[in-house]
């Protein structure tokens, strides 16, 4: 899987034939065959082990080449000086800005004067405010259509959209909410029918949670406890997020595998008060599966759904877990999947980057600090702070050119309060979704640890 990964990076880089590929992979599978029969024991072994890594290797070039290969439709009505009609559907949470909204919309069908196209592609359009529109909401919009362009500071932003297979962008056009029934002259499958059902009953139940905690907490802290619980950061103040920002603490804010593990524990710990510990597992599976979509599939999220999951089954099977197969095998099912976010996500980078830390460097600063009392978490912080933050820290110095020194006494104080904010703030949103008046009661509780967060970030934030 290792070879695999690294084959689909090469491919990220380099152009390379299909046919060389498929020539290099003939012969590869000749010396497998060849060493496979014939020499010492040991020259086997090892020539049909580099053998087989090179047929993985192999593997993941094809991979990119072919996804790179796959016909796009919708790109060719790009930067045209006409009005093109597209009929399809709102396939994410919408991004509600201060003035405006950001929709992705699963093209379905694209309409030019004389004839008609159909596709199933992807648009990211910016629309004004008001009307809003939800997750699976069939649209008509009316418009022209254009490429990602770089930007001043030579960010590649069509880069960073073709990891979501997004290659067309939408400016303002416009947006008409149309009956499933007129939607399109082709039926839709079952299976896409049936997500989008799905989909919209778990947002609008994420919209009641969200709205439940901001009814019992005040701001701004109610918006960073959805932010730890959910991911959700549009409502947080922008002083405050640059204060996270500065404080090199952002990562809070992002889901996390950090926030995963604890929702995943206390899920497990709830389930096992009512069902069997075999039961307990496939309930425990389903809902670290509904947290990912409610969160939004963030690659650090999907990457500790898989991990997690990998824990739960070793310990149903009675079998070893190795975080370091683990790892690797939930990089190679992600990237097998979207194989742009190798390269181009820089989330799912830094993610890998930070467990890779915890996995290999933490040990060696835990003998280090082997002599140091325990206090409560504030040594098992310190040692996956500085252990995340030495694995990450020359990816964050080649992107943003810069590093916060205080971001390691800022964690510090920090992480500890984090487990105990997310119980509070999700006790708070089921509570105030039965009764209002006793999510109040646990709000109060969230209210006064996140506070404690937010002091803490601000006074880090004078010195950053």
């Amino acid at each position: 899987m290792f070879g695999f990964i690294l084959g689909v990076g090469a491919g990220s880089f380099f152009d390379i034939s299909q046919r060389a590929i498929l020539i290099l992979a003939i012969i590869a599978t000749l010396f497998l065959t060849v060493f496979y029969r014939r020499g010492s024991r040991i020259l086997n072994s090892k020539i049909a082990f580099a053998a087989v890594v090179a047929l993985f290797f192999l593997a993941g070039l094809l991979r990119f080449e072919v996804l790179e290969s796959q016909s796009k439709i919708l790109t060719n009505f790009n930067d045209i000086n006409a009005d093109i009609k597209i009929l399809g559907y709102v396939n994410d949470e919408p991004q509600r800005l201060i003035d405006k909204q950001r929709l992705v919309v699963q093209v379905k069908e694209a309409r030019v004067p004389g004839y008609a196209v159909f596709m199933d592609e992807k648009v990211l359009i910016t629309a004004n405010l008001y009307p809003e529109f939800e997750y699976g909401d069939f649209i008509l919009v009316e418009g022209k259509i254009q490429s990602p362009k770089k930007f001043d500071n030579d960010f590649d932003y069509a880069a960073y959209l073709a990891k979501d297979s997004i290659f067309s962008l939408s400016y303002y056009p416009r947006i008409v909410e149309i009956s499933k029934a007129e939607f399109l002259r082709e039926p839709m499958s079952k299976a896409e029918s049936l997500k989008i059902s799905l989909f919209r009953k778990i947002f609008a139940f994420k919209k009641d949670f969200e709205e439940s905690i901001e009814k019992a907490v005040a701001e701004p802290n109610a918006s960073l406890i959805n932010g730890l619980l959910l991911g959700s950061r549009e409502s947080i103040p922008q002083d405050l997020k640059d204060a996270f920002n500065k404080t090199g603490t952002t990562h809070i804010l992002a889901i996390s595998g950090y926030n995963i593990t604890i929702i995943a524990l206390y899920i497990s710990a709830l389930l096992l008060f009512f069902i069997r510990r075999q039961k307990a597992f496939w309930f425990a599976i389903l809902a670290i599966a509904l947290f990912v979509i409610l969160t939004g599939s963030s690659p650090s999220v999907v990457r500790a759904a898989i991990m997690g999951s990998l824990v739960l089954l070793a310990y149903r099977e009675g079998r070893f877990y190795s975080a370091s197969n683990a790892v690797i095998f939930a990089g190679a099912v992600m990237i097998f999947l979207n194989p742009r976010i190798l390269r181009f996500d820089l989330g799912f980078q830094l993610s890998f980057l930070a467990t890779l830390g915890l996995i290999y460097i933490a040990p060696k600063v835990k003998e280090k600090l082997e002599k140091v009392p325990e206090f409560w978490t504030f040594k098992e912080n310190f040692i996956s702070t500085v252990s995340a933050q030495a694995a990450v820290l020359p990816l964050i110095l080649y992107q943003f050119k810069s590093f916060s020194f205080v971001s390691l006494p800022a964690n510090f104080l920090i992480l500890p309060a984090v487990p105990l904010t997310m119980l509070a703030g999700f006790l708070t949103g089921v509570a105030g979704l039965i009764f209002p008046w006793l999510g109040q009661i646990f709000g109060a509780a969230a209210w006064l640890l996140s506070s404690y967060e937010i002091l803490v970030i601000k006074f880090f934030n004078l010195f950053a």
